[in-house]
């Protein structure tokens, strides 16, 4: 433990250096839990599916771990039981060592980050990772991205906890953790830390979590891509925005995310709420229950199974029909939210960019059918779709941007990317993916203490206290008889004390001093000086924040303000501050 507050110690000294050091530690193990997480994932599919279902899975271009061909019977009745098995299973793990491992992950990192100081238990990473390569590998409809984000942000929780970091130390490496993973196990360094920071406001970003969560992000995925190659996970034709009029039909593609987006927030948490936990069952068996249910929609449509990447890279090549990608995209909302709604573990970034890329489809397909002067790449579409979709229901726009243009390298398509990602999030205000998310940092637990230190920060003394106020003093000399006649007069309770050069010397606080002030023996023995306290002042230049701190320290309901040398000037109350605080608070409310 020496040792640790020594290393400790010795990175607060150096902030620039604390950040590189702690971000390249966090990214180094989010990486080396996104190789694990990865390859059991991988082969438990391959076993399940092609060894024991006879189905042969597809693959996106950059994403074939297992090259182990078999030939077996197929049998349908096995993807109606795989998921139910794998909830059966993953219920069991979850409720049984770590309930707050359900779901889809991500909210319980916002959830951590926002009202629980941080702080993750360090069993929830491995009940998380074995419950969601269940769910996943059973073909239960969810994505990475949820449990590798609570996989990252638990151990840089556990690492900020071992160390003994502050509050807001701990929550910046929580973030560290949750961009290493994403950036590994996407293979998107630059959109994993910017969804890490982005991902908790609906408006706003954690700023001060930027240099940590690059650097996380980009040692996690250099360390899993020197394991699993630097190919990106999808292959789409070398595509360039070069026709404005293709604006016109990505507006058609903006306004298609949106009731789509509206149907899959609202099935996954009415589901959830109406269905799964009125359900008169242990919360062990409700999973279960979510398995059956996608069972039998994999049964006669298992291109929704898992995470259906595969289909993604289908739809990006522009081999899918119109009527097969609007079924692909309903039937994976439902399934999605039959998987995590009724307590499953997995994430729903990757059913996001699933739907995304099939509504994006539909209206490529659509497009170049009727236009094929204009549209000559319906694949495109997709890709946007992918992102537009992303950014409306998770109010990311950033980091949805970034992801997918590093997952596919379609770099050439940010500008419809950036469009219809835009309209998406204009026509999605009032619903999002992520109920965990607060509108900005004054609605965050985490900023309290933040917004009141910035709001008075800008303000100083002298903003708030007149100049020509007249002020109550007293001489270092008064007796106590002149003292006690004075408190006939004032309301004042601590009262500055001064030399015959106005020089503050002291403070008298009147209820230290009442019960000796009111004995007639000592009226003419004892000054003010002997009972004054300290002096304790404030110039008329510093900010309230600073002042505030000194009215806590000494208690004093006011303070003198002195010059440069030491020269009484004037007096700031307590109150002003206060009310100072509440009327700039007010204005910042107005402005919202």
């Amino acid at each position: 433990m020496h040792i640790l507050k020594k290393i400790r110690n010795e990175m607060d000294k150096r902030a620039g250096l604390k950040w590189v050091v702690y971000g390249s530690i966090v990214g180094i193990v989010s990486a080396l839990g996104a190789i694990s997480f990865f390859f059991c994932l991988e082969w438990g599919k391959f076993y399940l599916f092609e060894y024991l279902a006879g189905y042969k899975l597809s693959h996106p271009a950059g994403e074939h771990l297992v090259h182990i061909q078999v030939v077996k019977p197929f049998k349908r009745w096995m993807l109606f039981l795989l998921p139910t098995i794998g909830g059966l299973i993953s219920g069991f793990i979850v409720y049984t060592w770590a309930p707050e491992a359900e779901g889809h992950g991500t909210d319980a990192m916002i959830d951590s980050f926002h009202n629980k100081k941080g702080y993750v238990r360090w069993r929830v990473p491995y009940v998380k990772s074995l419950a969601s390569i269940m769910t996943l590998a059973t073909g239960g409809s969810a994505g990475r991205e949820g449990p590798i984000a609570q996989i990252g942000s638990g151990f840089g929780s556990w690492l900020a906890q071992v160390l003994n970091l502050s509050v807001r130390d701990r929550r910046i490496l929580l973030l560290a953790g949750c961009a290493g993973g994403l950036g590994a196990i996407f293979r998107a360094p630059i959109g994993g830390a910017l969804t890490a920071v982005e991902v908790l406001y609906r408006e706003d970003f954690e700023s001060e979590a930027i240099v940590p969560c690059v650097i996380s992000s980009v040692v996690s995925y250099s360390i899993f891509t020197m394991v699993f190659g630097h190919q990106p996970i999808f292959e789409t034709p070398p595509e360039q925005f070069k026709n404005p009029m293709e604006l016109l039909f990505y507006v058609g593609l903006g306004l298609m995310c949106v009731p789509f987006g509206f149907l899959y927030v609202k099935a996954f948490y009415g589901l959830r709420d109406k269905f799964f936990r009125p359900l008169p069952l242990k919360r062990h068996f409700k999973p279960a229950i979510g398995g059956l249910l996608v069972g039998l929609i994999g049964m006669w449509c298992p291109q929704v199974l898992s995470g259906g990447y595969g289909t993604i890279q289908q739809a990006l090549y522009g081999n899918l029909s119109v009527t097969l990608m609007l079924t692909l995209a309903v039937f994976k909302i439902f399934a999605t939210s039959f998987t995590i709604s009724s307590g499953g573990s997995g994430g729903v970034f990757g059913p996001s960019l699933y739907i995304g890329a099939m509504v994006g489809g539909v209206i490529g397909q659509l497009s170049y059918q009727y236009f094929p002067d204009i549209i000559t790449h319906p694949g495109a579409f997709s890709l946007v779709g992918m992102g537009a979709f992303f950014a409306g229901v998770a109010k990311a726009p950033l980091g949805a941007l970034m992801m997918v243009s590093e997952m596919t390298q379609g770099y050439g398509l940010l500008v419809p990317l950036i469009f219809t990602s835009t309209i998406a999030i204009i026509l999605s205000q009032k619903w999002h993916l992520y109920e965990k998310q607060v509108l900005n940092k004054f609605h965050s637990p985490a900023h309290r203490a933040d917004a009141v230190v910035n709001v008075l920060q800008e303000l100083q003394v002298e903003d708030v206290c007149s100049k020509d106020r007249d002020v109550t003093m007293l001489p270092e000399d008064m007796n106590l008889g002149d003292l006690k006649r004075l408190m006939l007069r004032t309301k004042e309770s601590f009262l500055p004390v001064v030399n015959q050069d106005f020089k503050l010397k002291g403070i008298l606080s009147l209820p230290n001093v009442r019960n000796i002030v009111f004995e007639d023996i000592l009226s003419d023995l004892l000054v003010v000086a002997e009972l004054m306290s300290s002096p304790v002042s404030v110039k008329w230049n510093e900010t309230l924040d600073q002042a505030l701190i000194k009215f806590l320290k000494s208690g004093y309901y006011q303070l003198p303000i002195t010059n440069d040398d030491g020269i009484l000037e004037g007096i700031l109350k307590l109150d002003e501050v206060i009310s100072a605080y509440h009327n700039e608070m007010q204005k910042i409310k107005g402005e919202e």
